[in-house]
């Protein structure tokens, strides 16, 4: 019968320490989300003269009602559900086929094109040159403007190809081809149906990054129809930034209705931070096992 180790004081120290900074770093990171709840339903003035620190006060959902009713706010939303499925979709549709590729020891030149690959990580034409070349193509004020540049992320074809090297057996793939299995349908009939573990981690990946993107529709789109809900969540921000700014000499009145304003601007933004997160937070804990296991693959080997 094996007795049981018996922790010294050192250990019993080390893991009280542990837990102390467990939980200072769950305060830290949960404070910042209970926060902008708690303002999103919280009357503006008390969230403004920092009476309301932590849980709501004087609870009103007249920011979501804003939300709601405006029509800006439902079509960058739409937007940015469109954007993101479809560019989620370019996104595995180039780096799957492209990182199985990579993985496979009998495909020539595959070291060649993986150090081409590494080179656009370290460096990039710019900005400019970037618009320019958009331009020529057309795809300015596009939804090719958005998700065509960022169809694939080395980093992501890395991770992936690690996948396909280190869980998918060699002598599977030999069986395949004795059996007379194309290249093509080996990885369409039997490679993908294995692979669904880095599929659903590289759709999380790339989900976020689109759903998150505002940059390249602030450059390539001209059309406030076509902005994406982080790209409107922007221009909310700026207003009520100009209107908390206020004017040069005004009376009490416009003084007033400027403050007015900038609560409801202020209670408005909390709203649609909120609205802007949720799918995400609400998708993320159903993949958490796919986007960990994603991570370990990324580093245990590269």
């Amino acid at each position: 019968m094996i007795s049981a180790v018996k922790e010294t004081g050192k250990d019993k120290l080390f893991l009280a320490f542990n837990y102390i900074y467990v939980l200072l770093a769950f305060i830290i990171v949960a404070y910042p989300v209970v926060y902008m709840i708690s303002a999103s339903i919280s009357d503006p003035k008390l969230v403004g003269s920092g009476e309301m620190w932590l849980l709501p006060k004087g609870i009103t959902f007249e920011g979501y009602e804003r939300v709601f009713q405006n029509k800006s706010i439902w079509t960058g939303y739409g937007n940015t559900i469109l954007y993101t499925v479809v560019g989620t979709a370019i996104n595995l549709f180039v780096t799957l086929p492209a990182a199985y590729a990579l993985s496979r020891k009998d495909f020539a030149g595959r070291n060649f094109f993986m150090g081409m690959f590494m080179v656009t990580m370290f460096f990039g034409g710019g900005l400019v040159p970037s618009y320019l070349l958009i331009k020529e193509l057309g795809m300015v004020n596009t939804i090719w403007a958005i998700v065509i540049p960022s169809a694939a992320s080395i980093w992501n074809i890395i991770v992936a190809r690690t996948f396909f090297q280190s869980s998918i057996p060699k002598e599977l793939q030999e069986a395949a081809q004795i059996d007379g299995c194309s290249n093509i349908r080996l990885f369409m009939k039997i490679i993908l149906p294995l692979s669904m573990p880095i599929i659903a981690v590289m759709a999380l990946f790339y989900g976020v990054g689109n759903w998150n993107s505002y940059f390249s529709a602030l450059i390539y789109l001209n059309d406030a129809a076509k902005y994406p809900l982080q790209l409107v969540l922007r221009q909310i921000l700026v207003l009520q930034e100009m209107s908390a700014q206020g004017g040069g000499a005004i009376d009490a009145s416009t003084a007033s209705a400027l403050n007015s304003k900038a609560e409801i601007a202020a209670l408005v933004k909390y709203s649609v931070i909120i609205v802007a997160t949720a799918p995400i937070i609400a998708v993320y804990p159903f993949l958490q096992r796919y986007f960990v296991q994603g991570v370990m693959i990324g580093s245990v080997k590269g």
